[in-house]
């Protein structure tokens, strides 16, 4: 199972946990650990290299951590947001293996 946390300040996330894994194919073939992944290794590097943003992380396999080190704000919220919605869509089309929580 994968779950995601997301960390909200002033209802902007500030950060967000992924761990596990889906196991629902072998490793490199499982479509739902690669649309997580691709969403939140995004949003990532948008926030990285993008917007030039200060960010702790760390990412290993099967986890990956993000916490914002300023404030969020309009932009970091545009990227994180819409990350969530493409795993919000993940999760809806595979409820047994993708849980989303507010932490």
């Amino acid at each position: 199972m994968i779950e995601i946390i997301f960390k909200t300040k002033d209802s902007r996330i500030a950060g967000f946990s992924v761990t596990g894994h889906a196991n629902t194919a072998p490793h490199g073939h499982d479509i739902v650990c690669a649309g997580v992944s691709a969403l939140t290794q995004t949003a990532l590097l948008g926030l990285g290299e993008h917007l030039k943003k200060n960010i702790d992380y760390k990412a290993e396999s099967g986890d990956l951590f993000l916490s914002l080190k300023d404030e969020p704000d309009e932009l970091t919220d545009a990227i994180l947001k819409t990350m969530r919605l493409g795993l919000n869509e993940i999760a809806k089309l595979y409820p047994k293996i993708v849980k989303i929580k507010e932490g």
